[in-house]
């Protein structure tokens, strides 16, 4: 077996750019944002669109270093936690609001692809849902939730249908959700970024803030060769601990997920897929992939307690390629990497404020392109206007996760969850 890059297909094909030199200096900004990736680039982009241009933004390593740049490339509405949960616990005008920022999201991001050139590879074709299992329940239930709830139309997609779509005999019928898309995730961070520098966000990469405290009525953040003292602060560390505020870290857990990116198909890619949509099935522990420019197929799932080698992912994900895909054996894997999302105990994002400058965005969860953009422009609009619409995720607040106590748990729910979906595999025979 070839072993795989150990760099990411993303980084590999990565925009190039100038980079934005590290902090080496003491600065004063009205606003800082602690993160590269989309919830800490869009709440940049979003204070620079509504006018407030002194704001600056520090990344420990490059722009797009973590799940941003990582993660299965889908945009589509939606949290971790599912429809029916959220309506459960908020109600149905709640659960719509909250729901509808990320319907919104899913609009601005093609918006400002279109609207700052982002070259991301972006592909408005859809996302569908294919059904692992021969009852079709699970199909008509969420499709009739979120027409009756959330006004959301998605269409249904006969086994026929979706097999001259995918072929595969594995999967029986299918929903197809048109508002959705599939791009480059590195480059569309790395669009990001360049959008908010052009507008005047003061951008540093390779800045490690090591030390966050109060500093009269302002924050300051100690970094290794500067510091800077704001206004306002923002957290936006993901998985990625920044180690800066104990609440705050201790509400996460990161969680890996894997993905691998096949050789170029060619004419082979044909024989799998007859559609540009992205992909993904309805187990709990699913799979997700999407066809690429270059006729590679980008193939991810599983999640885990620790990363993984390139080599251990790939062995692992090959196995679950070939169950759907048997005629893609021998293919070369040329891209296998991991990466850490943050997960909350809730399954929702953490969005909110201590209300003496402090805030924070993470727990997106691996949902996260379009609830990252709607995070953003909820601190965005907090921060330039005082909108208090933040407020509305209150009820999902920083819980702790109680690490490493919280990672057995984590792990445990995973395993019972994926033998629920092997049980059923077998009982359908």
């Amino acid at each position: 077996m070839r072993s795989p890059h150990h760099s990411s297909y993303y980084r590999a094909t990565a925009a190039p750019y100038a980079p934005y030199a590290p902090l080496q200096e003491r600065i004063h900004a009205r606003v800082a944002i602690v993160g590269g990736g989309f919830a800490g680039l869009h709440t940049a982009l979003g204070l620079a669109e509504r006018g407030m241009r002194d704001v600056v933004l520090l990344e420990k390593e490059h722009i797009g270093f973590g799940a941003s740049g990582r993660n299965g490339g889908f945009v589509f509405a939606g949290y971790s936690l599912g429809e029916q949960a959220l309506l459960d616990q908020r109600g149905q005008d709640m659960a719509r609001t909250l729901f509808g920022y990320t319907t919104e999201a899913v609009e601005r991001i093609r918006l400002r692809v279109a609207r700052h050139a982002i070259a991301c590879d972006m592909v408005d074709e859809g996302v569908v849902w294919a059904n692992w299992f021969r009852d079709p329940a699970v199909l008509r239930q969420r499709q009739a939730l979120l027409a009756e709830h959330y006004g959301v139309s998605w269409e249904w997609l006969p086994q026929q249908a979706l097999r001259e779509r995918i072929h595969t005999t594995r999967y029986f019928d299918g929903l197809y959700e048109r508002n959705a898309l599939h791009l480059h995730p590195l480059n569309l961070a790395i669009g990001l970024a360049g959008a908010a520098s052009s507008l005047g966000v003061r951008l540093h990469e390779n800045t490690d803030a090591w030390q966050l405290r109060r500093d009269g009525t302002q924050w300051r953040i100690e970094t290794a060769q500067g510091a800077v003292t704001a206004d306002q602060v923002v957290l936006a560390c993901g998985g990625y601990l920044a180690g800066l505020k104990r609440q705050v870290d201790r509400a996460i857990l990161p969680i890996a997920t894997y993905v691998m990116v096949t050789e170029p198909l060619g004419d082979r890619l044909a024989e799998c897929l007859r559609t540009r949509s992205a992909i993904y099935d309805t187990r709990f522990a699913f799979d997700y992939y999407r066809p690429l420019p270059d006729t590679r197929l980008l193939w991810g799932g599983r999640i885990s307690v620790r990363n993984r080698s390139p080599r251990a992912v790939q062995r692992l994900l090959t196995r679950d390629l070939l169950r759907v895909f048997p005629q893609l054996k021998g293919v070369r894997i040329d891209y296998a990497w991991s990466g850490l999302m943050s997960y909350a105990r809730h399954q929702m994002p953490q969005i909110g404020g201590t209300g003496d400058g402090l805030w924070w965005a993470q727990a997106f969860g691996g949902h996260g392109l379009a609830p990252t953009c709607a995070a953003g422009d909820l601190l965005a609009a907090a921060l330039a206007e005082g909108d208090d619409r933040w407020k509305q995720f209150a009820g999902y607040g920083l819980m702790p996760t109680y690490r490493p106590f919280g990672y057995l748990g984590a792990q445990a729910g995973y395993w019972w969850q994926q033998g629920r979906d092997w049980f059923k595999t077998r009982l359908e025979g």
